[in-house]
């Protein structure tokens, strides 16, 4: 019988401790703290976020139970809930903030090599956005409409491994648009975003930059045909215009051409009209291109789904952007284990085997290898994977 770390310890040696203790000492995380530092804070959290804990009476009672693992785990004391709560309340969220990007861009490294639905050597993003509703009562500082409340989770997928390049909580009246104010456009990079991003003045920064962009295009946009391109009707591409903006606004805002494409989906009868900046590609490429956003919303249904960031442990402000910010953290860490271990079992299987056996002294690998083989086999062939890469 292995007698060494439990799976938890095992789990949190694949994070740069050393790093996280920078970030806490550059925001003050641990100073006049003297129970449940920022650390310990993370892994209880991060402990939540796997077990799929409901509550903080739910998080005591489960660590009491195992109450003699505790310190090889990391934690120096019990957990109380009232502790916990405090924390959640003072510990401030940017600490986890810059942690989750330090764990993002390691990630990102690791799946630059993915595969991708489109044959580019370009870097490929999808920009949006998730509502996350909360109860206004509760959050009355997250005001949404007169009788609810909600936050924003604005997200820059990288589709290669599907790993969130930048996340930005908001407010949940904040318009998706001002989200391209934050971005640092990346030279020779796609954009893939959908009409509600469509704003002239802020896509010309993209193309100034030198980034593409892949948007859909309004029906009543005044503009006008410079040149047509050949196409090929059979592939659903109804034509390929180079157009320039009309309006005045619009025409001072983005005074280069544009690029429009209708398109045709045969599957559901829709047609769609989009817009770009990449004359390059051909027609059919910049239509499976916009196709690739879909991977944007299943990224927002997964979390939602297998991640607790629909039910909170505090009210705060402060409260919720760090458990959004851990839960983020949580999940690109086993996209890292996954890919350092070498794992083809899916994040959904891998989470579903550590839910039940974090506690138990197994080498990672081992349970990873022998339990997830159990759930492939068994699995319903016939049922749709909802996050498989």
């Amino acid at each position: 019988m292995h007698t060494g770390k439990t799976l938890f310890a095992q789990l949190m040696d694949f994070l740069p401790w050393t790093t996280f203790g920078r970030i806490v000492e550059r925001y003050g995380g641990d100073r006049y703290v003297k129970s449940l530092r920022c650390a310990e804070h993370f892994r209880v959290m991060a402990f939540a976020q796997l077990t799929y804990r409901e509550s903080l009476r739910d998080i005591e009672a489960c660590l009491s139970a195992q109450a003699s693992k505790l310190y090889h785990m990391g934690f120096r004391a019990p957990i109380r809930r009232t502790t916990l709560s405090d924390a959640n309340e003072a510990r401030d969220w940017r600490i986890y903030a810059d942690f989750a990007q330090v764990l993002i861009r390691q990630a990102r490294k690791l799946y630059a090599s993915e595969t991708l639905g489109v044959e580019l050597s370009e870097t490929v993003y999808a920009l949006d956005s998730t509502t996350i509703d909360l109860c206004l009562s509760v959050f009355p500082w997250a005001r949404f409409r007169s009788a609810k409340a909600a936050v924003k989770l604005h997200t820059l997928l990288d589709l290669r491994g599907a790993i969130p390049s930048f996340i930005h909580i908001s407010d949940g009246k904040w318009h998706d648009v001002h989200m391209l104010d934050l971005l640092l456009p990346e030279a020779g990079a796609i954009y893939i975003m959908d009409r509600g991003y469509l704003d002239f003045e802020r896509l010309y920064v993209l193309h100034r930059a030198g980034a593409f962009f892949v948007t859909r295009s309004k029906a009543n946009l005044d503009a006008r045909r410079i040149y047509s391109a050949l196409t090929d009707r059979s592939t659903g591409i109804i034509c390929d215009h180079t157009i320039a903006l009309n309006g005045f606004y619009s025409r001072q805002h983005y005074p280069d051409h544009l690029r429009r494409i209708r398109f045709k989906d045969s599957e559901t009868g829709k047609t769609l009209l989009f817009l770009t900046n990449q004359f390059d590609f051909p027609a059919a490429t910049i239509c499976a291109l916009y196709k690739e956003r879909w991977q944007v919303e299943i990224f927002f249904k997964w979390i939602k789904q297998h991640l607790r960031i629909k039910r909170f442990f505090g009210t705060s402000e402060n409260a919720v952007k760090s458990q959004i910010w851990i839960a983020v953290s949580a999940y690109v860490l086993v996209a890292l284990v996954k890919k350092r271990l070498q794992q083809q079992a899916s994040l959904h299987t891998l989470l579903q085997i550590l839910s039940v056996t974090l506690f138990e002294k197994t080498p990672i690998q081992q349970a990873f290898s022998c339990i997830a083989c159990q759930f492939d086999s068994t699995a319903n062939v016939n049922q749709l994977n909802l996050f498989e890469f």
